[in-house]
């Protein structure tokens, strides 16, 4: 769809602006909840390899722009969820936000750990988590440590194994989330089935 590789486009050269912290974390934060942004990984990911020595930095400021975001998204699937269901269907999320209510019914705060890694975009699980009145501090907490890690990681692997990563990682990332994604999900019910 066009509308997407504009927005994709115009994520890599605002990669490549003098104020581009600072537009990282503005697409970091809404994001997280407006339908359809990019995921901050297309900006994080060339920054963290043009300044690898602030890749760690620019981690840290696209999970607090994404946390901040994610409040705001649980905010209006709690408050306005009516008025923002219908453009979930419109730009076709319906069928993710089934599997995150699944996930939910399931998993509860684990669910929001996995969002992390998931291809599922993250809005969806801030304004479910909202919507379905899934404990404010456990998502924040899941939030942090979800979309932490993964951030965390695709700053360290570029900044430290640079362009010859990039490529690799970008090639696999599906398939990487969604092992991430199992491994998770093996882990979480061996631990609810030895209880």
């Amino acid at each position: 769809m066009q509308l997407f590789e504009n927005l994709y486009h115009g994520v890599i050269r605002a990669a490549k602006h003098k104020r581009a912290p600072l537009y990282l974390s503005l697409l970091s934060f809404f994001e997280s909840f407006i339908l359809p942004f990019p995921p901050p990984d297309v900006m994080l990911a060339p920054m963290s390899l043009a300044t690898p020595a602030k890749a760690i930095f620019l981690a840290s400021l696209t999970l607090i722009a994404s946390v901040a975001g994610g409040v705001v998204g649980y905010l209006i699937g709690a408050f306005m969820f009516e008025q923002v269901h219908p453009f979930i269907l419109e730009w076709g999320y319906q069928d993710e936000f089934e599997t995150v209510t699944l996930w939910f019914d399931r998993w509860g705060f684990w669910s929001v750990l996995i969002a992390g890694f998931s291809p599922v975009p993250y809005k969806i699980f801030t304004l479910s988590a909202g919507a379905l009145g899934l404990s404010f501090i456990p998502f924040i907490i899941a939030s942090m440590i979800g979309r932490g890690a993964r951030f965390y990681l695709v700053a360290w692997c570029l900044a430290k194994f640079g362009a010859a990563i990039e490529y690799k990682m970008m090639r696999y990332i599906e398939r990487i989330g969604w092992s991430i994604v199992i491994v998770l999900i093996i882990v979480i019910a061996f631990y609810y089935g030895s209880l």
